[in-house]
């Protein structure tokens, strides 16, 4: 996987159709199994549950959004974008998401993104695409700090094929996939800014 380091573009972005040529989805469909088993998604985090704020730092810099889901569907729905729950069964972890992601989007490019990263960069999309781009990448994840955050995902919808045969194969892992199809890095300076927050203390919720 080769590095890049990201350079500044506006949110729209120039290249491709920019923002237009991405559908932005959010992964909340997971078990939630470091949080007792609550829907992370839907957990306060600074006065508002954390897909607000995921919602809100990615509605900017897409085309689209879809919301991965699995459990409290009524609640996501209520945002106003489609809700894709699991069709593969036993909570297979993200790549399942994306799968329905993928199916969904009209887009060329879908943006996937966790539901705890409340903090996402506000040009996150556009230079991920651009870096793509510009390496001929089908896929790019963003990296900060030297930690790689596969689950900030920018991938061409026609390799719908190719993560279904994965799938088929027995294949879970996000960074497996994202080996196989050469992704590539690309740097973001701001490491906290894909921080997860993962337990009651990260939420500033009670231990």
């Amino acid at each position: 996987m080769v590095p890049v380091q990201a350079t500044t573009t506006s949110a729209s972005g120039s290249m491709n159709g920019g923002a237009s040529a991405i559908t932005g989805l959010i992964l909340a469909g997971g078990r939630g199994s470091r949080l007792g088993g609550q829907d992370k998604g839907l957990l306060p985090y600074r006065g508002r549950p954390l897909v607000e704020w995921v919602l809100a730092g990615l509605k900017p810099q897409v085309r689209a959004i879809l919301i991965s889901a699995n459990r409290n569907l009524a609640a996501y729905t209520r945002y106003g974008y489609p809700v894709l729950p699991d069709t593969l069964a036993d909570y297979p972890g993200p790549l399942a998401g994306i799968r329905e992601g993928l199916k969904a989007a009209s887009t060329s490019w879908l943006l996937a993104v966790p539901c705890d990263v409340p903090h996402l960069p506000a040009d996150c999309a556009a230079r991920l695409l651009r870096a793509a781009l510009a390496q001929h990448a089908q896929v790019a994840y963003a990296r900060a700090a030297g930690d790689s955050h596969y689950a900030v995902l920018l991938m061409q919808r026609s390799l719908a094929a190719a993560l279904e045969a994965y799938l088929q194969a027995g294949g879970r892992s996000v960074h497996g996939f994202a080996i196989r199809q050469a992704a590539l890095a690309v740097d973001f300076d701001d490491a906290q800014a894909f921080a997860n927050l993962n337990t009651p203390q990260d939420l500033g919720m009670p231990p």
